[in-house]
C-alpha cells in the first residue's frame, strides 16, 4: 500500500503513555460485559459501555494533539487525512461541507471517552458522543495474530470504517438505529454494512484525490476484502465459541461484509451504499 508520502493532518490525539482516567466509571463487572460483546457477538463497546454507565461519561483526557514522530502514528495520521480529502470532496458535491471527526485517539490500553471507558480489547471503535475514533495501536497485532488479516491496507479498512461511522453521523443514518438491535436483519447490522462499504468509498477515490501519494493496488484491496471477513459476526462467533448465533448479529456475515466493501470499492457511490434500503443484504 502506498502512503508514505501522504498529507498528515495532525488530527491526532496521542494518549499513549497517559494512566486512564475515570476507570471506576465503567467498574470491572462492564469491562467483562464490554469485551464478552465485542470478541463474541461483535457489540459496539460504545454501545455496552453506554448501556453499562447508563449514558455517562467517563473521566475526559486529553493527550498530545498533533502529528507524531512514530510510523504506526503516522500511517493513521495520513489516512485519517486521506480519508478528510476524499470525503470533504464527495460532501461538497452535493453542497454540503464535510467535518472532520474531532481527533482520532491513539491509546494504551484504557481511556475515557464521550461513551464511557475505553478498553483497548474492545478494539477501534466510533463514539458520537465526542466524534472520536478510539485506536489501540495494539490491535494490529490482534488483527494479525487472531484474526489472520494482515498488512497496512488492512489497517486502512479497519480505520476508513470507523471514519464510515463518523459520516453516518453527521448524514444522520446513525439516528436510524434501535437501541439494542441485534440479527441478521437488524438495523445495527445495516449500519455497520453500511459503514464497511463506505470504507470501499474512500479506497475508491483515495489515488484520485491524493494524485497518488496514497492509493490500494488490487492486491491491498484484497487485503482489505479479508479483513472485512475475518471480523465478520459468524467468524467471531465460530472462533470463540464453536458455532454461529444469526439472532446475535449487530455487524453482518464475513460474506456480507466482504461485499458491501466490495461495493463501495466498485462503484465510489455512496449512494450505492444504502443498506437501509437494500432488500438482500
Amino acid at each position: 500500500m502506498r502512503w508514505q508520502g501522504g498529507r498528515r493532518g495532525g488530527n491526532i490525539e496521542d494518549r499513549r503513555g497517559m494512566s486512564a482516567a475515570g476507570v471506576g466509571g465503567i467498574g470491572l463487572g462492564g469491562v467483562v460485559l464490554a469485551l464478552i460483546g465485542y470478541f463474541v457477538f461483535g457489540i459496539d463497546p460504545s454501545t455496552t459501555m453506554s448501556v453499562v454507565q447508563g449514558g455517562g461519561q467517563a473521566e475526559q483526557q486529553e493527550g498530545v494533539r498533533g502529528t507524531t514522530t512514530d510510523q504506526g502514528g503516522q500511517f493513521v495520521d495520513v489516512i485519517e487525512q486521506s480519508t478528510t480529502d476524499v470525503w470533504s470532496q464527495i460532501f461538497a458535491q452535493e453542497g454540503q461541507t464535510y467535518r472532520r471527526p474531532a481527533a482520532v485517539v491513539i491509546y494504551d490500553q484504557a481511556t475515557g471517552t464521550g461513551c464511557g471507558m475505553g478498553q483497548s480489547a474492545m478494539g477501534p471503535f466510533y463514539c458520537p458522543a465526542d466524534q472520536k475514533v478510539y485506536l489501540d495501536l495494539a490491535f494490529w497485532q490482534e488483527l494479525e495474530s487472531r484474526f489472520g488479516a494482515q498488512g497496512e491496507a488492512a489497517r486502512a479498512y479497519v480505520i476508513a470504517h470507523e471514519i464510515g461511522h463518523h459520516v453516518q453521523n453527521l448524514t444522520g443514518e446513525a439516528r436510524r438505529v434501535e437501541r439494542g438491535s441485534a440479527g441478521a436483519d437488524s438495523s445495527s447490522v445495516r449500519l455497520e454494512l453500511q459503514a464497511d462499504c463506505y470504507a470501499g468509498v474512500w479506497v475508491a477515490h483515495a489515488a484520485t484525490v491524493s494524485g497518488g501519494q496514497v492509493a490500494l493496488d488490487p492486491a491491498d484491496i484484497e487485503d482489505g476484502i479479508r479483513a472485512a471477513a475475518a471480523v465478520g459476526d459468524d467468524a467471531i462467533q465460530k472462533q470463540a465459541q464453536g458455532r454461529v448465533m444469526p439472532d446475535a448479529f449487530t455487524h453482518g456475515s464475513s460474506e456480507q461484509r466482504m461485499r458491501w466493501f466490495r461495493t463501495g470499492v466498485q462503484t465510489g457511490n455512496p449512494g450505492a451504499c444504502d443498506t437501509f434500503k437494500a432488500a438482500r443484504l
